[in-house]
């Protein structure tokens, strides 16, 4: 029989933020071998996304992207045609999980959107409360 660890949040968890807020959850992770900040983690998406911005600066090919059919509906409600999509491989600590991104040509403050398939392959969980994301492998 697994054991695995409880994951919890507690007060201690809000150290270093200002309560109350209403920030979003925005961390820095290592993709394709670089650190990429402004990255959304957004419990409420179903696809990650990766802006146009990003793609270009990670140096990604044409020739890497595969075909996307479905359209997305974007934060202020308008459909954006995703321009295709790609899988990257996205590092946190020791643990390296491969992700399907859609890129899109669109504006965003964020250079990419991870979402529930990313949380759920790396094992975590998410508190935008506490403005973090605990992982079945930390202490």
């Amino acid at each position: 029989m697994e054991v695995r660890p409880v994951m919890s949040f507690s007060d201690e968890d809000k150290a270093g933020t200002l309560q109350p807020h209403d920030d979003a959850l925005v961390v820095t992770l290592w993709i394709e071998g670089y650190d990429v900040r402004r990255v959304l983690v957004n419990q409420g998406n179903e696809v990650e996304i990766m802006y146009l911005d990003l793609y270009k600066g990670l140096g990604l090919k044409l020739g890497d992207l595969t075909n996307y059919d479905s359209p997305l509906v974007g934060f202020d409600g308008k459909v954006v045609i995703p321009m295709r999509q790609i899988k990257l491989l996205v590092q946190t600590g020791l643990v390296v999980v491969e992700v399907n991104f859609i890129v899109v040509d669109a504006y965003s403050p964020y250079m990419a959107i991870v979402s529930r398939p990313w949380l759920h392959a790396m094992g975590a969980i998410s508190s935008a409360l506490h403005l973090k994301v605990k992982y079945s492998f930390s202490d």
